[in-house]
C-alpha cells in the first residue's frame, strides 16, 4: 500500500512541476502530506519570484505550515520530483518532516545521497526516514524534456540572430 500511496503523491508533485514549468522555471514540485490529506503544495519559483530561496520545497513547508498555523510538521511527509539540495534538506529538519519521498537523483548538487547526505549528518537532532527513486524515469524525463527545449530553443535562437545579421550584413554590398 505505501508504494502506490507514494507513487500517487508523486504524480501530484509532478503535476504541481507542471505549474513552474509554466512559469519558465525548472520543473519541480512538492507537496506535504499529513494523515493522507496536503497540507502544503510548492514549485519552483526563484526567477519568477524573484526569490532564491523558493524551491519547491521551501514553497510546499512555508504553504503546510500556514496552514496548520504551526512551523513544525510533526508527521508530514514531502514528496518532491527531484532530490532535495543543501537549503531544502536542512529545512526539511528544521520542519521536523517525519518522512521525505523524491522522484529522481540530482547527481551534482542533491543532498541527500547523491552530492552528499545532510539527512545523515551526525550534527542534526532530527532523524527523518526517506526514500528516493519513486517514479524516478517519470520525474527524471519530466526535468531533462526541459532542458532539451531549453537548449534547442536557445539554438533556433542564435541561428535566427546569425541568419538575421548575415541578412543585414549583405543589404550594404553591392
Amino acid at each position: 500500500m505505501q508504494q502506490s500511496d507514494d507513487e500517487y503523491w508523486m504524480a501530484h508533485a509532478m503535476g504541481l512541476a507542471q505549474r513552474a514549468e509554466a512559469l519558465g522555471e525548472v520543473p519541480v514540485g512538492a507537496v506535504v502530506v499529513v494523515d493522507g490529506q496536503v497540507v502544503g503544495e510548492g514549485w519552483n519559483q526563484p526567477i519568477s519570484g524573484r526569490d532564491p530561496c523558493a524551491h519547491a520545497e521551501i514553497v510546499a513547508l512555508r504553504d503546510a505550515a500556514q496552514r496548520v498555523d504551526n512551523y513544525r510538521l510533526v508527521g508530514a511527509t514531502l514528496y518532491v520530483t527531484i532530490e532535495p539540495c543543501t537549503m531544502c534538506a536542512g529545512a526539511l529538519i528544521h520542519a521536523r518532516v517525519q518522512r521525505l519521498v523524491f522522484g529522481a537523483s540530482e547527481p551534482k548538487a542533491g543532498a541527500v545521497g547523491s552530492a552528499s547526505n545532510v539527512l545523515e549528518a551526525g550534527w542534526s537532532n532530527h532523524r527523518i526516514d526517506y526514500q528516493g527513486g519513486v517514479l524516478s524515469e517519470r520525474c527524471s524525463e519530466q526535468i531533462s524534456r526541459f532542458f532539451r527545449h531549453k537548449r534547442e530553443r536557445r539554438q533556433l535562437e542564435r541561428r535566427l540572430a546569425q541568419q538575421a545579421r548575415s541578412e543585414s550584413g549583405s543589404e550594404g554590398i553591392g
